[in-house]
């Protein structure tokens, strides 16, 4: 591939902002077209990040720009068909999540991209915030000893009342599923990443908001076949301590042998060794800038490192079919009040 990457992006809404932003800072890489079906809109876009064109078809930016990468930051339910698009005409594919409407879709989207022979690779994040990044580094140094258990509890503060998710977000009073299948997922990625694959799990999910659909409430619990048990507590109508609420999202707790690593509503980790009292602060390196600690530049980053070095590459579609495989069994879990063994 040429040392210059050509992008081109589907979707200008909220979220897609952070994706344009860090296209438009990233060496190598040059942002070709925006597209979106809001004409004002995909132009408004183009210009605030730089790209050379607008368009409000898929289709035929595709075909008149030739771009090495498709970004697709458009809801759901368009994804199987945009990744179809790009995989008739040879382009390689970031998909945003929720990746698809349902595991069946998910299969298919994958098998359409590789029997295209084109990269599909979802747009997960979350293992690129630089806070997991570094839990994920000092666990595989040992700084906690043997891994016991982890506890992540949830709790934004944005799904209150009638306007819950409307300003940001607004599709999601409409998704059947919201709390596992929207946000969730992130942690069920997340906690593979720490903590190795998923042996079993367990939920109890509910609604607590009447105005919207799906769930936004409840817990699960995934057993790693490593031995690790990892808690989920999500919440979206409570808050915690923190100045940017959707930073973190929450707090996470990992218990060890050797001792407790724990990170905060800001971004901050500290250390207990084992029978002390006495937590101190981990200071480590990472920019408060883009989307929590610019995770979506990472992950981007990532992708176009492996296009143009051959890099190992994470969240393949195909890999990203075992989350969708452990979000299955957590709805049937909650669904018949079991353990579910994978």
């Amino acid at each position: 591939m040429a040392s210059e990457i050509r992008v081109a992006t589907v979707g200008a809404g909220y979220f897609s902002r952070f994706h344009h932003d860090a296209w438009s800072r990233m060496p190598g890489v040059r942002l070709v077209a925006v597209c979106d079906t809001d004409a004002e809109r995909a132009e408004a876009y183009r210009r605030e990040f730089g790209a050379d064109a607008a368009y409000t078809d898929a289709a035929e930016m595709l075909v008149t720009e030739r771009p090495d990468l498709l970004d697709i930051a458009a809801p759901p339910a368009s994804h199987r068909d945009l990744v179809a698009l790009a995989a008739a005409e040879k382009v390689n594919v970031i998909c945003q999540k929720a990746f698809t409407r349902s595991l069946e879709e998910a299969r298919e989207t994958v098998a359409l991209a590789e029997a295209a022979g084109i990269m599909l690779v979802v747009h997960e994040n979350f293992r690129f915030q630089p806070w997991f990044r570094e839990i994920h580094r000092l666990i595989a140094e040992g700084c906690i000893g043997e891994v016991y258990s982890a506890s992540f509890r949830l709790r934004p503060g944005d799904g209150q009342g009638p306007r819950a998710y409307l300003d940001r977000q607004p599709y999601f009073q409409s998704m059947e599923r919201l709390l596992i299948h929207e946000t969730g997922i992130h942690f069920i990625d997340t906690f593979r990443f720490l903590f190795g694959e998923t042996a079993s799990v367990y939920a109890d999910l509910r609604r607590l908001n009447p105005v919207i659909a799906g769930e936004d409430a409840g817990i699960m619990v995934l057993g790693h076949a490593s031995g690790v048990r990892a808690l989920f507590d999500g919440n979206r109508l409570s808050d915690h301590i923190a100045e940017n609420r959707r930073l973190t999202m929450g707090e996470l707790w990992i218990d060890g042998s050797a001792g407790t690593l724990r990170l905060d509503g800001s971004g901050n980790l500290f250390l207990r060794a084992f029978g002390s009292n006495d937590e101190r602060a981990h200071n480590y390196r990472w920019e408060m800038q883009g989307f929590a600690g610019d995770s979506v530049y990472a992950l981007q980053h990532h992708v176009t490192s492996h296009l143009q070095a051959g890099t190992p590459l994470e969240n393949t579609g195909r890999a990203y079919l075992t989350n969708l495989e452990v979000e299955e069994a957590v709805y049937r879990s909650s669904s018949v009040g079991e353990r579910i063994l994978l």
